[in-house]
């Protein structure tokens, strides 16, 4: 198994920055991808960033390019998001998730295996 920790939301204002953090541990080895999602009450989570360990190859969604920065340090087997620019339709709760190798796109939700606790985000106007 892995285990996921989110940290670093928190309230900001508009235009403002945060930076989170997803620590891994666990079957750390046996992680291929990793990736952020977001979830308001309600709706379904919505994908925002990944990037595939290995190849550091990322993607976004459009909602977020130009604006938000996903990294990994694997020697500390940590992903991170860096969020510029805030809006308040970025408020959420964001997820970090992991999965091994998978064929679905990074930014199929139901294609990852282990999900963090959430991390609270909100951008007031």
């Amino acid at each position: 198994q892995v285990q996921l920790v989110e940290s670093g939301g928190g309230l900001v204002q508009t235009g403002g920055s945060l930076r989170l953090s997803c620590a891994a541990s666990g079957r750390t080895s046996s992680v291929h991808a990793m990736g952020w999602f977001r979830q308001d009450p309600g709706k379904e989570r919505e994908f925002v960033a990944g990037v595939y360990w290995s190849t550091d190859n990322k993607h976004y969604a459009d909602s977020v390019k130009g604006r938000f920065t996903i990294s990994n340090d694997n020697a500390k087997n940590t992903v991170y998001l860096q969020m510029s620019s805030l809006k308040p339709e970025d408020t959420a709760t964001y997820y970090c998730a992991s999965r091994p190798w998978r064929a679905a796109p990074i930014s199929e939700p139901r294609s990852y295996d282990y999900w963090g606790q959430g991390t609270q985000v909100t951008v007031s106007s």
